[in-house]
């Protein structure tokens, strides 16, 4: 008899079931609703409700499940449920927990509640969130877990097996088993599917795998999920610089890594954390935005001044008002399809001191062969419009000086970001976009001063 095959509803679907039950009333079928719920669909749920009815949700969530899914939350989201949460409650809810999501949990918590929490939880969990705290966020250290499985080398590959076979169940996403000595220094590392496969009689040190790649524990998160990506792994050792092992990190942690990454390019482009709440409070996120406005603000008057450089031009020439806005956008297009492109590849690790110089030359070189294919082409359209040949070559030429300086800017401004330490999607966007406003009015102002007045 076939199986049955099951299609999980989505999560429109979900919420507007869930909404529906709870305007009629009906908070026990709510609550079973959620029991029955995969424990990252709960948090789903809940990040997508507004906060009255996120917190009337996570009243009704099973304490068992509570820890789970707040390591699912984005941080805002996970802050605030916390907040409502005593501190017995909260150790409670993270007992047994990895050590990772244990930290990821209690790593933004005020001191006071931190203490509390501690002196709730049992001596093992303590010493387990100070292990995983002790190492800096985004480091390869606060990924990993300890729930490693170690085996000697000069034992036979029965008694492993006998051994497994007492332990019971293995920790979640195990392939490899990791071969260390007296010390705990990674000696090697052992595939399952191996050891399964292999003669029993054979000692461990005959099958092992001495080529083993371990990752540093002070390793950048995202250099992690580069390797994890190149290499297909799924999970890794991290060791100490002594070559002690001191836990692993599994595919799991870094699909979060990269999905945090990617959405902190987004939204950081739009000067916005990449852990915001879509739904939190109106004067918070009217606070975040404000700052990033003001900023905007001063480089638009920046931009403006330039234009009042030339405010005789454009009393005397009602034409070149109506132009004048057609250079900078352009630039602003051609330098934010090579900011993306540069961002990127920063983001994978492509790009380095040794190859940076070349792929600026490429985009310099980019930039004006657009510019001269441009400038050829906004020359033809206002000769034919506005029959004006003069006006023609003086926005053509503007129009080649700024995708020129467009190509240009686009690549060197996060590289220079980087070299200064500023994330290059978060201030990147507003420097090229100035840049390109300022030097297009600049060039078309100016010219059309030289050449018509």
């Amino acid at each position: 008899m076939a199986l049955d095959v099951l299609e999980p509803q989505s999560s429109d679907e979900q919420l507007h079931k869930v909404n529906r039950a709870l305007s009629s009333g009906m908070f026990v079928h709510v609550r079973q609703m959620l029991h029955q719920m995969a424990c990252a669909d709960v948090a789903l749920l809940l990040e997508s409700s507004p906060i009255r009815t996120r917190l009337v949700l996570w009243q009704m969530v099973d304490h068992d499940q509570q820890g789970e899914i707040l390591e699912e939350l984005p941080e805002d989201v996970k802050d605030a449920l916390i907040s409502q949460m005593s501190a017995e409650s909260l150790a409670a809810a993270t007992a047994g927990m990895d050590t990772d999501d244990l930290a990821y949990i209690l790593r933004s918590l005020p001191d006071s509640v931190y203490q509390q929490v501690l002196v709730s939880m049992d001596s093992q969990d303590r010493a387990r969130v100070e292990q995983a705290l002790s190492y800096p966020d985004d480091t390869a250290g606060s990924l990993m877990n300890t729930d490693t499985v170690t085996i000697r080398p000069d034992v036979s590959v029965d008694v492993i097996l006998r051994y497994l076979r007492l332990r019971g169940e293995l920790p979640e996403a195990t392939d490899t088993l990791y071969v260390v000595d007296k010390q705990d220094v990674l000696l090697g590392g052992l595939a399952i599917t191996t050891l399964l496969t292999c003669d029993p009689n054979i000692t461990i040190k005959k099958l092992m795998n001495r080529e083993l790649e371990a990752i540093g524990v002070d390793m950048e998160d995202t250099k992690v999920s580069q390797l994890f990506e190149r290499h297909d792994w799924i999970s890794a050792p991290v060791v100490d610089d002594k070559g002690k092992l001191l836990g692993r990190i599994t595919i799991d942690d870094v699909v979060d890594v990269i999905r945090e990454d990617a959405e902190h390019s987004m939204l950081s482009m739009a000067g916005m954390e990449d852990d915001v709440d879509t739904f939190g409070p109106v004067f918070k996120s009217t606070l975040r935005r404000t700052l990033w406005l003001t900023v905007n603000l001063f480089a638009a008057l920046l931009a403006a001044s330039v234009s009042n450089m030339f405010e005789g031009t454009l009393e005397q020439f009602a034409t070149i008002a109506i132009l004048m806005t057609i250079v900078p956008s352009m630039g602003g297009v051609a330098g934010n399809q090579t900011l993306a492109l540069v961002i990127r590849g920063l983001a994978l690790g492509h790009i380095s001191d040794s190859n940076a110089r070349w792929l600026v030359g490429k985009e310099l070189a980019i930039g004006f062969l657009n510019g001269l294919i441009w400038a050829l082409l906004i020359y033809a359209v206002v000769w034919i419009w506005k029959d004006d040949s003069a006006l023609a070559l003086l926005i053509s030429g503007a129009m080649l000086v700024n995708l020129t300086i467009a190509g240009l800017a686009g690549a060197a401004i996060p590289l220079l970001l980087k070299k200064l330490n500023i994330d290059p999607a978060l201030a990147g966007g507003m420097a090229l976009t100035t840049i390109t406003d300022v030097v297009g009015l600049f060039a078309f102002l100016g010219l059309a001063t030289l050449v018509l007045l």
